[in-house]
């Protein structure tokens, strides 16, 4: 058994369902710190982070990641325990086992076997591992990201290892993601007799043609890093629950994934507009989880990881930014380059979440190959 499939098995053996650590963070600073790491941890209420560098030069390449899992759901559904690690041919099976404690396993070998090769590299290398990307993701890296900003510790380089391969290893990296925009809007009617229409006004009536139009609407075209920005609806809700009653109010929550063709301010904006135009009394709360960013394909992070995911693979990864939101977008801001790389994402989240051992064996390397080409070069 390799050194990365022995830390991956510890590490994915901890039920460190979001947000506790259980020790994860612990085991990776006991592990980091015989080869030079200078461990910090910096806590912010129930969440654990560590944040660990080696060097004080630039370029500054970090690893980032999470410790955390979602819940198992039944564990009687699962074909090994979830928590068991357990190897079935090449397969190894576990909560975490994609997303993304295989990945940080991967981070650690990569980096051992890089700095025992060439101990008098160039530039830094760092980690920030979180115990909340799960969960809220409000003291995990975003806030470990204002306190180095607060001192003026720059990152150059972030790869994040995201489960981002599709059909195979390697096969995408997501250089970039779109916004999120959540919305709570709360349309106000009056309720009333199901019986005397003209006593009442019925909300949902009120709110159908202003949501065909929203639901219509074509907000950008996109552009060659984005889709189209996609408007969703995820919930709606109303009634008294009897069936002779309109209700007095109802309430949509709606989603934007939006590109770098907006701003949260201009769907703000066009969503008011719309509302308004249909002269509808309401309430509507804003919650925005994260903005667009984008690496520049002709970058040094993103043709570094191309070189080195070809020399292992035999092939170079696609550009992507589809999928959900990622601890990303608390990174890019800062002005450093940002990918995200690592296993096939097919099972995250599932039952019998699962690994290919010859995969994190390859993806092992791919990382090693990419400290090569931005540190000694």
């Amino acid at each position: 058994m390799s050194e990365t499939i022995d830390l991956a098995q510890k590490l994915i053996q901890i039920d460190s369902v979001t947000p506790d650590d259980k020790g994860c963070q612990t085991l990776i600073s006991d592990y980091l710190s015989p080869l030079g790491f200078k461990i910090e941890n910096i806590p912010f209420g129930e969440v654990d982070n560590v944040w660990a560098r080696k060097g004080d030069s630039s370029p500054f390449i970090v690893f980032a990641g999470h410790t955390d899992v979602v819940p198992t759901g039944p564990a009687e559904s699962w074909t090994f325990p979830p928590f068991s690690a357990h190897i079935d041919g090449d397969m190894m099976y576990g909560r975490g086992s994609a997303d993304m404690k295989s990945s940080i396993a991967c981070f650690m070998v990569a980096s051992k076997r890089f700095v025992e090769t060439y101990p008098d590299h160039k530039g830094s290398i760092g980690y920030l591992i979180t115990s909340d990307e799960e969960g809220p993701a409000i003291n995990g890296t975003v806030k470990v990201i204002e306190t180095l900003e607060n001192r003026n510790e720059k990152i150059d380089y972030c790869l994040v290892g995201e489960p981002s391969s599709s059909k195979k290893l390697g096969d995408s990296i997501k250089n970039g993601r779109r916004g999120s925009l959540n919305g709570n809007l709360t349309i106000k009617g009056i309720q009333g007799h199901i019986a005397y229409p003209e006593l009442s006004e019925n909300p949902i009536h009120t709110l159908a043609p202003a949501l065909e139009q929203l639901v219509h609407m074509k907000w950008d075209h996109g552009n060659e890093y984005f889709p189209p920005t996609s408007f969703q609806i995820s919930n709606i809700n109303a009634g008294t629950g009897a069936t002779n009653v309109t209700p007095g109010n109802v309430n949509l929550l709606f989603n934007f994934r939006f590109s770098t063709e907006h701003t949260p301010e201009s769907l703000m904006e066009s969503v008011h507009a719309v509302l308004d135009h249909h002269n509808l009394d309401y309430d509507l709360e804003w919650n925005l989880s994260g903005l667009p960013f984008i690496t520049p394909a002709q970058g040094e992070l993103i043709q570094a990881v191309k070189i080195a995911t070809n020399k292992v693979m035999g092939y170079e990864p696609v550009l992507s930014t589809g999928g959900g939101t990622s601890d990303g977008r608390f990174i890019a801001p800062t002005g450093a380059q940002v990918i995200e790389l690592g296993p096939l994402n097919a099972t995250i989240h599932q039952v019998d979440e699962r690994v290919s051992v010859t995969d994190l064996n390859q993806l092992t390397e791919i990382y090693y190959q990419t400290l090569v080409n931005l540190l000694t070069k």
